[in-house]
């Protein structure tokens, strides 16, 4: 893992492999970024959201009992902005434009007190998919709040195609990049507290050196004749 130095955009600035995590705020990073290929993210829209809360929480206005304010829609449109295609989960509370696409986790609660269900809005070309697993069931144990599993992340990846390069403002504690990385993409994660970001960074390194190890051996050269039998 290569640190490199902090610059005033952001605290810190780190390459693993083909991932580049930012400490800071994405509001500050992303204007200095290029274009993507896929952004794919999970906002915070409020861990703690009540029904007197939620209409603010949709227009992103802040105020209210949840744990992490929510993006205006300034940001929001700007994240939206950085992909050729974007997936933001609870995009649905942001008063984003109709989708088409929307994606679905069941989370098969089986009549437990927690949502059913969690949205993601895109702007993808495609009907409307749902992906069904049960929470616990998160790739080495859950380490932030709102924590999506590594499966549910590489299923949001399948849904963009063949997309080369990978950006999630929001990486939390690194599940988009543990996939990107898996699948042999590019990522560029953000994340603007100091505990996550270096979770992402060690499960992120961790997912790149077990890619190494199972990265085939490069064959060896052989010298043939050009027509069948070598020339004296």
């Amino acid at each position: 893992m290569q640190a490199i130095n902090s610059s005033p955009q952001w605290q810190d600035r780190r390459q693993i492999g083909d991932a580049v995590l930012y400490l800071g705020d994405c509001s500050v990073i992303l204007p200095t970024l290029p274009r993507v290929d896929a952004v794919i993210t999970d906002p915070p829209y409020g861990i703690s959201i009540t029904k007197s809360n939620r209409l603010a929480v949709s227009r992103g206005m802040g105020g209210g009992d949840w744990d992490d304010a929510a993006p205006d829609a300034d940001l929001i449109a700007q994240v939206v902005s950085k992909g050729d295609k974007a997936i933001l989960w609870g995009g649905n509370y942001f008063g984003l434009p109709a989708a088409r696409c929307f994606l679905i986790w069941d989370k098969q609660n089986e009549g437990r007190d927690f949502a059913d269900i969690e949205m993601a809005w895109t702007n993808i070309d495609a009907v409307a998919r749902i992906f069904r697993m049960r929470p616990m069931n998160m790739d080495g144990g859950k380490q932030h709040p709102t924590q999506k599993p590594i499966k549910l992340m590489t299923w949001c990846i399948d849904q963009t195609d063949a997309s080369p390069v990978i950006l999630d403002p929001f990486m939390g504690s690194g599940s988009t990049g543990v996939a990107a990385t898996q699948m042999g993409r590019k990522f560029i994660g953000i994340e603007r507290e100091p505990k996550y970001f270096e979770i992402a960074c060690r499960r992120i390194e961790d997912a790149q050196r077990q890619e190494s190890l199972f990265e085939p051996e490069a064959p060896k050269a052989e010298q043939t004749a050009l027509f069948g039998s070598e020339v004296a």
